[in-house]
């Protein structure tokens, strides 16, 4: 059996970064882990892994800009194109890691997620293939600093797992930079002060958004927006968040564990719940 872990989200929400340290932690745990690159415009030079898989193989970003006159957005959907229309390299490529575990990088360009049905379709496309599929979806822990920000990642998070219909884990990224107050002073503006405050956003409650100084806060034409958003999380509460700290082992073996779980790692044995994070800094009884 095949596992494949797609990781998606906005730009800057630490994807690449998270690819490589749950490489290194798998690695140091003896399992089998390759990392595949499928973000055509991705810098070689720059990069924090060497891919086992590579869509610039097949196509490039740049590639497409130059020979095709494709502006950067245009030329994007194009390679996706491409590869959905040439899935036996990819399937050729897979060859190579029977019963292995691929963790799959994505771009950052949003709309290929929740606008477009490309990696849908490529997520799809893996399932057929007898691949178990787990898709995550990461913002970054500093949306808390705007709680209108952060719904608007909420909100994508909740399109993207529309679109997909597969096996979904949304994280919450670069938490140790986040340092919530043990007193009610300080913290960021319309971020959590305290540490059980977190777990209003890990577990998004929409009143958040009609909260004390809300109100006030945003122009009287986006109130009943803001209605509508809260009744629609309140009504539909797909989305939750694992929080992710990557100078943590623990939280890093949190995580993997519940992807684990999601996607029934290790058909021949039980699966297992993943543990409480009851020590951990942002799931603890104290939110």
């Amino acid at each position: 059996m095949r596992y494949a872990l797609v990781v998606t989200g906005p730009a800057g929400a630490g994807k690449s970064t998270f690819c490589n340290a749950l490489l290194t932690h798998m690695n140091m745990s003896k399992r089998t882990a390759h990392i595949v690159n499928l973000d055509p415009a991705a810098d070689p030079e720059g990069a924090e892994y060497a891919p086992s898989i590579d869509i610039r193989d097949l196509i490039s970003l740049e590639d497409v800009m130059s020979e095709l006159g494709y502006g950067p957005n245009g030329g994007l959907i194009y390679c996706f194109e491409y590869l959905l229309q040439n899935m036996d390299w990819f399937e050729e490529e897979l060859g190579e890691y029977e019963s292995d575990y691929l963790i799959i990088d994505c771009p950052g360009q949003i709309e290929l997620y929740t606008h477009h049905p490309l990696l849908p379709q490529f997520a799809s496309h893996l399932s057929r293939l007898g691949v178990r599929t787990c898709v995550t979806y990461l913002i970054e822990s500093q949306f808390m600093e705007d709680k209108y920000k952060f719904f608007s990642g909420v909100m994508s998070a909740m399109s993207a797992m529309v679109n997909f219909e597969v096996p979904w884990i949304n994280i919450l990224t670069k938490m140790d930079l986040v340092n919530p107050k043990s007193d009610e002073t300080g913290g960021p503006r319309n971020g959590p002060r305290l540490k059980r405050d977190v777990q209003r956003y890990l577990e998004p409650d929409p009143y958040l958004l009609e909260g004390p100084g809300s109100v006030q806060e945003t122009n009287p034409k986006f109130h009943s927006l803001n209605r509508a958003i809260v009744q629609l999380i309140e009504d539909h509460p797909l989305v939750a968040f694992l929080p992710l700290d990557l100078t943590d082992s623990d939280s890093i073996e949190y995580v993997l564990s519940s992807i684990d779980f999601t996607m029934q790692y290790g058909e021949d044995e039980e699966p297992k719940e993943p543990a409480d994070l009851d020590e951990g800094d942002f799931a603890d009884e104290d939110m």
